[in-house]
């Protein structure tokens, strides 16, 4: 069954939140730690493994007066933040030496204080769902939770999230059987930007809901308000869910200079220029539409190649997921169908 995240507000209490942040901290430091000792070891030419990393900095540190304050906290939390520094450290490696696939990945950071977002994660033994609605995080208490759905499975892990704006939110890892939806031959090419959220090649368009910069005045950059690539993720895990495809298509695609009409290339166009006219065929175009219309069609394309190709290999013909490179100013671009 497929792995996916439910993800529900919580309401701790006053003296919940500072209990909160102190694992937050404390979780924040081990991370760090075991970034030193791994960097260090590399450094010499030491290969240490993963349970001496972690008696490292939690089992002798505890034991220290330097870090004696992790005891106050649920081990559990720091034994997955030293998880993350692990995964996270092997990730850049295997990067650099080309074992990981796709765009390379820088060497892991230092987590900060003065970070906005602030999270732990907790394994089976670090949380409970208790009878009464609420969720159990050890060494902290009962958090209230608002259940917006229900899980559609027991959690395996869940993590507890402070984000910038002081919300405190608990998300959970569970399984989740697929529900397809019954076989149609309808396909809907989507431009994303940032004035509109979204424009589908058949003409519906989606408003910008602006969510980020009512909650949060002082981020100037409108293209974290239009959460692209959070949109692109929920609509992939949809699709995968339902039995549908997407496909993603370059970004430097140049829908927006394209004639939906007749092919016809015209020059670059200003974010001014909502609309357009082609000097070749004289069809009339808003902006978004026409590069819908576009998406949809190199869509298909880019679909029809995959399947020929898996077809070619005696897979199924049934096409999947396309790369996707970077876009043009304004405008992500994918294709579903």
């Amino acid at each position: 069954m497929p792995i996916v995240r439910y993800r529900y507000r919580v309401y701790p209490t006053p003296d919940q939140e500072q209990a909160l942040a102190r694992t937050f901290g404390c979780a924040r430091v081990v991370y760090n730690d075991c970034l030193r000792i791994r960097q260090e070891a590399y450094t010499a030419g030491e290969k240490l493994p993963d349970s001496e990393v972690q008696r490292r900095v939690i089992t002798l540190a505890t034991h220290t007066p330097e870090r004696a304050w992790l005891g106050e906290v649920a081990s559990v939390a720091l034994v997955q933040a030293c998880q993350d520094a692990r995964r996270a450290y092997r990730n850049w490696l295997d990067s650099l030496s080309g074992k990981r696939k796709g765009r390379r990945i820088g060497r892991p950071r230092f987590r900060s204080r003065k970070d906005h977002r602030q999270s732990i994660r907790l394994t089976r033994n670090g949380f409970t769902l208790r009878a009464n609605g609420r969720v159990h995080v050890a060494k902290v208490g009962e958090l209230r939770v608002e259940w917006s759905r229900p899980l559609p499975s027991v959690p395996s892990s869940c993590a507890v999230i402070r984000e910038a704006d002081g919300r405190y939110y608990v998300s959970f890892v569970v399984e989740r059987d697929p529900a397809p939806l019954p076989p149609t031959d309808r396909e809907v090419g989507v431009a994303l930007g940032l004035g509109r959220l979204a424009v589908t090649s058949d003409g519906q368009v989606i408003a910008n809901p602006r969510h980020l910069r009512a909650a949060q005045r002082r981020l100037a950059r409108s293209i974290h308000d239009a959460g692209w690539s959070t949109l692109v993720r929920l609509i992939e895990e949809k699709a995968t869910h339902h039995g549908r495809t997407v496909v993603k298509i370059d970004r430097w695609y140049p829908s927006s200079r394209l004639c939906s009409t007749c092919g016809h290339r015209d020059g670059p166009k200003p974010l001014a220029v909502r609309s357009w006219t082609c000097p070749a065929c004289g069809s009339e175009h808003d902006r978004d539409l026409n590069a819908a219309r576009n998406v949809l069609a190199e869509g298909r394309r880019i679909a029809a190649g995959l399947a020929e190709i898996e077809n070619a290999c005696g897979g199924d013909v049934r096409p999947g997921p396309g790369r996707a490179a970077a876009g043009e100013a304004g405008t992500r671009l994918g294709a579903l169908a």
